[in-house]
């Protein structure tokens, strides 16, 4: 039985539109079973302050709808929750659509590159299993690519993974000179500094009704939580690079936390002959999150690139 209330405004094709099935969960991971107790209303759920027990969470929806039977990382990497993720993987696909006759590409042919993968490498997972997208992650940090490329391999995926071997530069070094990828995404550090980084955790705490500890929420390391300036410099900085890749991706994308950073990131893109930009809204239960995209292509180029693929699926 599903044991949890639907989760409000995920995406029409998100597996998790319906709650957590902690029964079939349970059965697809037992490890499970020790976290998962009933609420004051009588429904199954687990700790979400405990990171082990989201951890185990996130595995089990992995192995149950994804087929990723192998995923785990040290307990101070990034912990992302799978339901968030694989919303801006179905926005994205659904921005692809709208430039090819409101069908979703799908298959190998479709090629996307996930900067700051992180050892979790979790949205190629995802784009791999729901669309058959072909996956490239990059990061800066070598022991995240080893682990990223180990979870690939155990699991069975065509996932490349590449280490940026330049921390200043998000583009460069890793599209190469005959490279071509129809979209780009990015979850960006985006506090601007570690204080910045506890404080918001100390709030995810509160709002979980529970004391702060000196641990960050669910994990995270500092490239995988602050950078200098915060997310608005990285993307910033991003868009900057994507000048010198304009024809050689079909849309840029990085999700945007704070809504106050768009009005700097398209003054930004002001600068820059981009033919098209646009903000996409994702409401995921109380939470409100969104991404910014934007083309050096316009909608008839875009268009007349997109008929290579074959219509496999309407939104």
């Amino acid at each position: 039985m599903k044991s949890v209330p639907k989760k409000a405004k995920l995406h029409p094709r998100n597996r998790h539109n319906q709650g957590y099935d902690f029964d079939h969960l349970i059965t697809v991971e037992p490890a499970l079973n020790v976290f998962v107790s009933l609420t004051q209303y009588g429904e199954k759920s687990i700790d979400f302050s405990d990171n082990k027990a989201v951890k185990t969470l996130n595995q089990a929806l992995l192995k149950a709808y994804y087929k990723v039977d192998f995923w785990d990382f040290p307990e101070h990497n990034l912990c992302p929750p799978v339901p968030g993720r694989a919303d801006y993987i179905h926005y994205l696909a659904d921005l692809l659509a709208a430039d090819n006759q409101g069908a979703i590409p799908q298959g190998r042919q479709v090629k996307t590159l996930d900067i700051g993968t992180g050892a979790n490498i979790i949205y190629p997972l995802l784009a791999s299993h729901e669309y058959n997208w072909s996956m490239t992650g990059s990061d800066i940090d070598p022991a995240a690519v080893k682990l990223a490329k180990q979870i690939v391999q155990f699991n069975n995926r065509k996932i490349t993974v590449k280490v940026q071997k330049q921390p200043e530069h998000i583009f460069q070094g890793i599209i190469n000179a005959k490279d071509l990828f129809h979209l780009t995404l990015c979850n960006p550090p985006f506090h601007a500094s570690e204080q910045e980084a506890k404080q918001g955790s100390d709030r995810k705490w509160r709002n979980l009704g529970k004391t702060p500890t000196t641990n960050l929420n669910f994990g995270g390391q500092n490239n995988e939580l602050w950078c200098e300036g915060g997310e608005a410099q990285f993307i910033t900085t991003m868009i900057t690079e994507s000048a010198l890749f304009a024809e050689q991706c079909l849309w840029f994308t990085s999700l945007v936390s704070k809504k106050e950073t768009l009005v700097t990131l398209q003054n930004e893109l002001a600068k820059h002959p981009v033919a098209d930009v646009k903000i996409i809204e994702m409401a995921q239960g109380q939470k409100v999150s969104r991404f910014i995209a934007w083309s050096y292509f316009d909608e008839a180029t875009r268009k007349e690139i997109c008929q290579e693929f074959t219509p496999m699926e309407t939104p």
